[in-house]
């Protein structure tokens, strides 16, 4: 594990070591990659079928996508998944993409924004709007924090590459706290509760899947809730993999099982509780029904324009930090993918 930054750290320094173990050899062999001549991503119209034989490497974080698509029947797809990877962190999904092992992922928001500025090319295919809070703040055990001006002065788990990372940022803007008014510790998610539990951090974003569990083993912990939002919950690929025309076609045909398998989790949360939260992640009945009561109802837009502005002002947000480069993200986005998900669910998850 990272130890703290020394205070008054460059936030620029964040660069070489926020992504996890790989990420600055992969920024450098990324800029290399593309510099010389970038692949231009393709805007020849999607093959109406998928042709025979294609297949995809669809990530399947905590197992959950396979799960999900078994228990809501979709059994005869049209097209082969090779492999469903259970990996989920975004630094982890942009090294996969580089190393070819991982053809479409679902992430937040800014993850592409990341991969962009270390010169990896990939689009965004599909959006679920995200209305209520994913995340809350976790203190280390014994902390006195009831607020988030109390973070102020206070060492903060930070991941660039991720949702938690970009909550963070807004929760701070929003509560009038300059980044150099805390200590921001770079992380990545899956280091965050043990960084929680040895003190490394006085604060964390943890997931509300992750709350209960370590609300119940550190009695003297807590957490706080803000209205804070990462609206994006997306899907998305690597250029390479959207210009084969195969593949793309494959992608396409995946974006409306992806959606349709999201409403079917909204709509069986008992089963879900069971088979996924019971089943496969140890929490008990009870913290799974609590975990549920917070999940989001699927929304997917018909047309990207509040994904996009939404998109800008978290790239934006970053460039302010020093953390990215400012751009236009809209050459983040796949329109020829922007109906699709809207397309296979009912009327009332059209937003």
């Amino acid at each position: 594990m990272s130890s703290p930054p020394v205070p008054g750290l460059d936030r620029r320094l964040f660069l070489t070591s926020l992504l996890g173990v790989t990420a600055a050899a992969a920024g450098l062999s990324g800029c290399a990659d593309n510099s010389a001549a970038a692949e231009a991503a393709s805007d020849a119209p999607l093959a109406t079928k998928v042709p025979a034989g294609t297949s995809l490497k669809i990530s399947s974080y905590q197992n959950a996508q396979q799960l999900q698509f078994k228990l809501a029947g979709f059994r005869d797809l049209p097209f082969k998944v090779s492999s469903w990877l259970n990996i989920g962190a975004g630094p982890d999904v942009i090294n996969a993409f580089r190393a070819k092992s991982l053809d479409v992922a679902n992430n937040a928001g800014i993850p592409p924004i990341q991969a962009h500025y270390q010169g990896f090319d990939a689009k965004i295919v599909a959006i679920n709007i995200t209305r209520k809070p994913n995340y809350l703040f976790a203190t280390k055990p014994g902390s006195d924090i009831r607020t988030v001006a109390g973070f102020k002065g206070k060492r903060l788990a930070f991941s660039q590459g991720q949702a938690q990372g970009v909550v963070l940022l807004r929760a701070l803007k929003k509560a009038g706290l300059a980044y150099d008014d805390v200590e921001l510790v770079p992380l990545t998610s899956n280091q965050f509760l043990t960084a929680l539990q040895s003190g490394q951090v006085d604060i964390a974003p943890l997931a509300n899947t992750q709350a209960p569990a370590y609300l119940t083993q550190y009695k003297s912990a807590r957490t706080i809730t803000t209205d804070v939002v990462d609206l994006l919950n997306l899907l998305w690929a690597p250029v390479s993999v959207l210009n084969d025309r195969a593949k793309a076609a494959a992608v396409a045909a995946y974006v409306p099982y992806w959606a349709k398998g999201q409403v079917w989790t909204y709509e069986h949360p008992d089963e879900w509780n069971e088979r996924f939260y019971v089943g496969t992640q140890n929490l008990t009945l009870a913290q799974a029904k609590a975990v549920t009561a917070l999940a989001n109802k699927p929304l997917f837009p018909p047309r990207w324009d509040e994904a996009v502005k939404w998109e800008q002002e978290t790239a934006d947000l970053l460039a302010e930090g020093g953390f990215v480069k400012k751009f236009d993200v809209s050459e983040l986005f796949d329109h020829r993918f922007e109906s699709l998900a809207a397309q296979a669910v009912p009327a009332e998850y059209r937003r």
